[in-house]
């Protein structure tokens, strides 16, 4: 999966996350949905390796600061090795085999652990991707709740739907290998994410796009028909003197003092890479003689290194202090940072491939896009791909961008930066296009002009970076409210779709609901609906389910015409 930061358009200006495309999402069900659901399954057996599941990392050392909110349903801190041994019980093969035949899934049907999440007290939430008849499930993946005791309170879902298609594909439709450098072998899946499975083709065109942005084009067709049913860009856009947050203090390694490396051994060995204006391979490591980096100019090559690199390191002690989370993935793992990539490439962008963040110079190779807002932004593709995989097409795609916009601006709060000051606009130091003006707005999305405030119908079918105003424009209003009012010295002036005045709970409480909602509720296809329940179900657990915090959620969503 790749990320970016803004939304380029692909052939004959057809952006290259829409290309025409039928997109077709289903909505994320739980087993307290009020939704009709076609097909329900009763989940309610406790199960042995539940037990196993739980005592794994019980007795693990806290990490970091505790998260906000009630300490007991808010994430709990646990070491990478406690992270890993929850993901090594759930993952082993009779607990995949009990919790399948407890959800009473089919004989042909297998479940594979993506990520696991615990809270303090007890409760487990692991997330399972599933297979059918050894093919992948895409839209099928689903989330089990579980007590302490390993009793299953409730499962969240992509689908409801039973699967039950035909393995066998016609040789006539399917589709050939694309011939750009990097496309993949056509392959058989079960596409789960529209009416009814069916079984498809997914193929990956490669190459590059337009802006020089690497390609990574997934596209899913009807094995038997030949129609296409999805396509979704898998390139997601987006002590040192730095460009946009002055004098910072930098991770860095030393070989006893005869050369330094920029190396964070005291997170996860996060590393930052020159790529020379080249588009592929890591690059080179950046070293000095001296651990003094950068001049805060373009010309001084560094200089865009100790942005990108402090920008990693402030937005992975968000997760840890805030949120109890070792890294992207929570297993203690830091992703690779590359900077000055292309030639005036003005984007920045998130890779699964790589496991990286990327950034461009910018026009002239004068704006590197590495402010501290653009690099949590890149980052957090890496967290929501790791947790509910929000496909990047439709309002999951949508979703998928507010989220790394909403905690673009969580970061920035956390950090308090008197050189870079915190708001709700995103890169508003990059000056991307050349306007002095932010690239975003989440008090009033459509401030850029093409932004959406409000739900409406048709929302999937707008760009992924534009449909996410309308999870934007919740968060703000969620977090501060609605009117006029100034923050940190930043004008905002938040309408509300239905007249209504809001009072926000505050960023701290709205980015812990988010969070939990996003780790824990949501899946591959939810919509904004699904979001609302989710962020619904999020704040119940963490403050109460007749809490004020849960009045405001609901309130919140009702003034972006997303009502229940």
């Amino acid at each position: 999966m790749y990320a970016s930061l803004v939304r380029f358009s692909g052939p004959s200006g057809t952006p290259p996350t829409s290309l025409g495309a039928r997109v077709t999402t289903s909505s994320t069900r739980t087993s307290t949905s009020p939704r009709p659901r076609p097909r329900r399954r009763a989940v309610a057996v406790a199960l042995a390796a539940s037990a196993a599941l739980l005592a794994a990392g019980l007795g693990a050392a806290p990490v970091g600061a505790a998260p906000p909110g009630p300490p007991g349903a808010a994430p709990a801190a646990l070491s990478p090795g406690a992270y890993l041994d929850l993901v090594r019980a759930a993952d082993a093969p009779d607990a995949k085999r009990a919790t399948a035949q407890e959800l009473g899934l089919g004989a042909r049907e297998a479940l594979e652990v993506r990520s696991v999440v615990k809270n303090n007290n007890g409760d487990v939430h692991v997330r399972y991707e599933r297979t059918y008849a050894g093919l992948p499930v895409v839209g099928g993946d689903l989330v089990v709740h579980r007590t302490k005791d390993g009793d299953t309170k409730r499962v969240t879902r992509a689908t409801d739907a039973e699967i039950a298609v035909n393995t066998d594909a016609p040789a006539t439709h399917r589709p050939a290998r694309a011939a750009a450098k990097g496309s993949t072998e056509p392959r058989k899946v079960v596409w789960a994410g529209g009416d009814r499975p069916v079984l498809a083709w997914q193929r990956v065109v490669g190459g590059t796009q337009p802006d020089g942005t690497p390609n990574r084009l997934h596209q899913l067709t009807d094995a038997r028909t030949g129609e296409k049913l999805l396509e979704y860009q898998g390139v997601h856009k987006g002590n040192g003197h730095s460009m946009y947050s002055g004098k910072v203090e930098l991770g860095t390694t030393t070989d006893k003092g005869r050369r330094y490396s920029m190396v964070d051994a005291a997170r996860g060995d996060a590393r930052t890479h020159d790529m020379n204006n080249g588009q592929s391979g890591q690059g080179t490591l950046f070293t000095s003689r001296r651990d003094l980096w950068g001049d805060g100019t373009p010309a001084n090559r560094e200089t865009a290194a100790v942005d990108a690199h402090h920008g990693a390191a402030v937005t992975w002690d968000y997760f840890r202090d805030v949120h109890g989370r070792q890294g992207i993935r929570g297993d203690g793992e830091a992703a690779l940072t590359r900077v000055h990539y292309g030639d005036n490439y003005s984007n920045a962008f998130w890779s699964d491939g790589c496991f990286c963040m990327t950034y461009g110079d910018g026009a002239g190779n004068a704006k590197p896009l590495t402010s501290v807002d653009v690099a949590a932004h890149e980052m957090v593709h890496g967290l929501t791909s790791a947790t509910a995989g929000l496909i990047y097409a439709g309002e999951s795609g949508g979703l998928n961008e507010a989220t790394s916009d909403i905690f673009a601006a969580a970061v920035e709060f956390h950090v308090d930066s008197p050189v870079d000051r915190a708001d709700y606009h995103v890169g508003e130091l990059i000056d991307i296009r050349g306007d002095g003006k932010p690239l975003r707005y989440m008090d009033q999305p459509s401030r850029d002009g093409r932004s959406l405030d409000y739900w409406r119908p048709g929302a999937g079918n707008v760009g992924v970076h534009y449909s996410s105003g309308i999870g934007n424009h919740f968060f703000y209003l969620l977090a501060e409210g609605s009117g006029k009012k100034e923050i940190n010295g930043v004008a905002y002036d938040s309408p509300t779709y239905d007249g209504s005045v809001l009072e926000g709970i505050g960023i701290n409480k709205a980015a812990a609901i988010w969070f939990k909602a996003l780790t824990e509720q949501m899946t591959s296809t939810t919509d904004y609906q699904d979001a609302r329940r989710a962020t619904v179900t999020a704040a119940g657990d963490l403050y109460g389910a007749d809490s004020a915090e849960v009045r405001a959620v609901e309130a919140a969503w009702t003034a972006v015409n997303v009502t229940g």
